[in-house]
């Protein structure tokens, strides 16, 4: 079995980054971080996604986004 798919993410570079769906649900396929949430010290905790399709915004913890089964960088 081959080890998940990492991306490789400078939290810092996130804002207005473009990402797609591993598996799309209710048409929402391509998305646009539109927030960066950052604690105390300015260390990037979460980030808010906004789908292009439904303009449904969801928040998440930016390590999800390295999870290459769910995510991929860029629209595709």
């Amino acid at each position: 079995m081959n080890p998940p798919i990492r991306h490789r993410l400078n939290p810092r570079k996130l804002l207005l980054s473009k990402w797609t769906a591993a598996r799309p649900q209710h048409r929402e396929k391509h998305f646009l971080v539109t927030e960066l949430f950052c604690d105390e010290q300015g260390t990037v905790l979460q980030v808010e996604l906004q789908a292009v399709y439904s303009q449904r915004n969801q928040r998440l913890d930016w390590h999800e986004l390295q999870d290459g089964e769910r995510w991929l960088l860029g629209w595709k």
